[in-house]
């Protein structure tokens, strides 16, 4: 009898390695091969949790078209994430193991300073990449490998400047973090842009692994200002709206793209600290997008979690779906999975994405000339669309 028992469980345990060796083989029948797409983000760091949602637009993009018409055959498309830590030292490692890893392009930073320690990297293998929102004029300069579909900081910082005077502000407060590319250079740029017009400014910095913004708040209550601009990271922006609560700020707090998160919104409610953003999508611009990606979060935990465990749209994570698909047009229209093929493709690719149309101009920068200005209602820590913007 006990042999008699040995033998069917030997029998079924055949029969079902070979049944799940048959199904594979039809799995791997349905492609031609596949092709790999870097994703090149934080997931750790000052600027994780933008760099989660960023990634998160890419995610959904890969459920959505997971495959790839090469050549008139289907390729599977898969994503190889590496985690750069927000950190300029770990970028350039994150960066070499996603090029020995055989993509085809990669996509990301947010934040710029990655995205700059980065680049050389991607330079020597000639491998193409692709910022989401890293809008420092320095990733793409003199790297004819980088390219990017947001707007860029002389821009977005024009904006802000040109809201902040139009809106009676004369006099502004502008901090950054020390040695921060992206913080300081849009610093810069509004600074720039508001002394042009006739504004003061009074200007300071923070340096790295900071957390007591206590004194900045009060430096720009005693100086008479009226604004606050500090475009800086998302767990920055939560302590330092921590601070203007408690001192009783007194004045709108401006700061650009990265600002633009449910966690900092969440921040703000129940408060009376005044909010304003520049930003490349509003919610509401593609309602099936929103639909989509909304109901996607809603079924995968991991996903809700990233996005700061609710499905309120950041305006990165929309521009990630649509990097993904710019991607997927350059491979298309290479016809190879060969990043060299990939990157004499890309400069001429053009895609009519949810946070607008993608065509590429000087430097591999998208065209751009638009960005939405929201604020935050303090009652219920979401978003509103104030208006559009151009200079």
């Amino acid at each position: 009898m006990k042999k008699k028992v040995a033998l069917l469980l030997a029998l079924i345990l055949v029969f079902s390695m070979f049944a799940a060796g048959c199904g594979g083989g039809d799995d791997e029948a349905e492609y031609a091969g596949t092709v790999k797409i870097g994703v090149f983000e934080p997931a750790s760091g000052d600027n994780g949790p933008g760099g989660k949602q960023e990634a998160l637009g890419v995610q959904y993009a890969n459920y959505v078209q997971p495959t790839v018409e090469i050549g008139g055959e289907t390729y599977k498309v898969e994503l190889v994430e590496a985690d750069n830590e927000s950190d300029n030292g770990k970028a350039v490692t994150a960066a070499t193991n996603l090029v020995s890893s055989g993509v085809s392009i990669v996509l990301g930073s947010y934040g710029s300073a990655v995205s700059i320690a980065a680049g050389d990297v991607f330079k020597e293998a000639g491998m193409p990449a692709m910022g989401i929102t890293c809008t420092n004029p320095q990733v793409t300069k003199g790297n004819d490998v980088y390219f990017r579909i947001c707007f860029l900081d002389p821009f977005q910082g024009t904006v802000l400047a040109n809201y902040a005077w139009d809106n009676g502000m004369e006099k502004a407060y502008c901090l950054s973090k020390l040695g921060d590319d992206y913080s300081v250079g849009l610093a810069n740029f509004f600074m720039q842009a508001f002394k042009a017009k006739g504004g003061e400014v009074v200007y300071e910095q923070f340096p790295d692994k900071n957390s007591d913004f206590t004194g900045y708040v009060a430096n720009a209550k005693k100086q008479g200002c009226d604004v606050f601009f500090s475009p800086v990271s998302i767990e920055a922006a939560v302590l330092i709206i921590d601070q203007a609560q408690a001192q009783q700020l007194g004045m709108p707090i401006l700061a650009g793209d990265t600002w633009d998160s449910n966690k900092v919104a969440e921040a703000a409610k129940g408060t009376d600290v005044e909010i304003i953003v520049t930003t490349f999508y509003q919610e509401g611009g593609n309602p099936q997008f929103d639909e989509g990606i909304k109901a996607w979060m809603e079924e995968d935990s991991t996903a809700l979690k990233n996005n700061g465990g609710n499905t309120d749209l950041a305006a990165v994570t929309a521009m990630g779906y649509d990097a993904y698909f710019v991607a997927l047009e350059a491979i298309k229209a290479a016809g190879s999975t060969d990043p060299a093929a990939v990157l004499e493709a890309l400069p001429n690719v053009e895609y009519d994405g949810v946070c607008g149309k993608v065509v590429f101009g000087e430097n591999g920068d998208a065209v751009r000339d638009v960005a939405y200005v929201k604020k935050c209602n303090n009652e219920t820590g979401k978003w509103e669309f104030l208006a559009e913007q151009t200079v």
